[in-house]
């Protein structure tokens, strides 16, 4: 393949329309606007979920629940996802992205107590769960709060 070859998909170009060239491109006069009101006129129309006036879907809603602004965001992985890990070890966030776990980290890795766990790994993470914890200690490994 050349540059000279590259061309766009089939049908992924369109021409624009080029309205009020004269009445025989169809698109003449008015140039589909219609007479008179609001949307015939330069800069007219009206903003995104308007409704004539009317109560607004968004304000006729009613609002629920709250959310925390300083709320932090853990990306959570169950003890079980760790049994992957090779014997002896480090499991941290790098490492969770690396295997392909964790897409991201958000504020940090919260590790969960679901499932069980048989090999020795040093854990790093920002939280453990009580039985997360207890189940990595039994399985003769270390947990690190960061």
């Amino acid at each position: 393949m050349n540059l000279h070859e590259l061309a766009p998909a089939p049908g992924s170009k369109k021409t624009r329309i080029r309205v009020g060239r004269g009445l025989g491109s169809g698109w003449g006069k008015t140039s589909g606007r219609g007479h008179k009101g609001q949307n015939s006129r330069a800069g007219g129309g009206v903003r995104t979920g308007f409704e004539g006036g009317q109560m607004p879907l968004y304000r006729r809603l009613p609002k629920r629940g709250f959310k925390n602004i300083f709320g932090k965001e853990y990306a959570e992985v169950n003890v079980c996802m760790l049994e992957r890990f090779e014997d002896g070890s480090v499991v941290d966030a790098v490492t969770l992205v690396e295997s392909g776990i964790l897409k991201n980290v958000c504020e940090g890795v919260r590790i969960l107590g679901n499932g069980e766990i048989t090999k020795k790994l040093t854990v790093r993470a920002q939280g453990f769960t009580k039985s997360a914890e207890e189940k990595i200690k039994a399985a003769g490994g270390q947990i690190e709060v960061i």
